[in-house]
């Protein structure tokens, strides 16, 4: 009998210490979390999402549908949109749904492998002559076949991409650093950047637009101690505010510091579903979207 009291203590423990800490969101978070039942929770939502874009239609036409931000949601379509304001954006090797269709042969040794759906990095694989970056595990080609049929099956409008695996300012091939720009209409608030160890962990610091360490916005990471700037952290700020100008509402904007300059990655209009911000970060994004994104969704 006692020792049923004491495993019943063990499991009542456990499941204290394994449940989520309720989230106390304040009210930019909470327009996040309005913006992504709006955004997501229409019949067509996804059908929007992942209608391609062509290259050739204009910024009238892509604006025509209500939320048309949607569309950028899908990242082939985000390279579309970031490559008409002259962004440079990753190389791109293969895009599909068929695998039948895809040849491991005809890629170089490096290269990466995105969903066209998705957010935090699932799916992705930094491929280095085998050896993927992200978790540094080694797959065959038929492994990861597999591994990206899965993710198919689960979505009839996954895409995958596979892309140009960037390397650094000094040219190595590993995970980039996130270069991570909250904006409001073409005024940028805070450059967070993330110096990525795996899919979930990393080291966070956070800076103005000229480059002053401010307190980190978000929960998820570690510290970073000052880090100097990239050397094309003046593209990276000139095509975030482009960008964000034609985006027009809130928007954070990813982007890589490359030895070719700085290179666009996506958009995430609703980051961490409006979880994970600290009260300060909380307050100074509500300040920019009240003055410069007022009103919009």
């Amino acid at each position: 009998i006692m020792i049923n009291i004491i495993q019943r203590r063990i499991q009542k423990t456990l499941s204290k210490l394994t449940q989520k800490e309720p989230q106390d969101n304040g009210d930019f978070a909470k327009r996040i979390i309005y913006r992504h039942k709006v955004f997501w929770s229409d019949a067509d939502a996804e059908l929007v999402r992942n209608s391609p874009l062509y290259e050739g239609i204009t910024i009238e036409q892509l604006k025509s549908t209500k939320h048309w931000q949607r569309k950028l949601s899908n990242k082939y379509n985000a390279r579309v949109f970031a490559q008409k304001f002259g962004c440079r954006v990753p190389q791109l090797y293969w895009k599909g749904r068929d695998l039948k269709e895809l040849s491991f042969r005809n890629l170089p040794d490096q290269y990466v492998i995105r969903p066209t759906i998705g957010h935090s990095c699932k799916m992705v694989f930094l491929m280095d002559k085998h050896m993927n970056h992200m978790d540094s595990c080694f797959y065959s080609d038929e492994q990861l076949k597999d591994v990206m049929q899965e993710t198919l099956d689960k979505n009839s409008h996954q895409e995958f991409l596979i892309e140009e695996f960037l390397r650094s300012e000094k040219g190595e091939y590993k995970i980039p650093v996130d270069y991570k720009l909250s904006l409001f209409n073409g005024e940028l608030a805070v450059i967070d950047v993330i110096n990525r160890m795996s899919p979930k962990t990393g080291l966070s610091s956070c800076y103005d637009e000229n480059w002053n360490m401010i307190e980190c916005i978000g929960k998820q990471y570690q510290r970073s101690a000052y880090q100097a700037p990239p050397a094309c952290l003046p593209e990276i700020i000139n095509w975030g505010k482009k960008l964000s100008k034609a985006y027009e509402i809130f928007v954070r904007i990813d982007f890589y510091a490359t030895d070719k300059g700085a290179v666009f990655g996506e958009f995430t209009p609703t980051p961490g579903k409006g979880n994970g911000f600290t009260p300060e970060a909380d307050i100074m994004l509500l300040n920019y979207w009240d003055k410069f994104c007022c009103g919009q969704i």
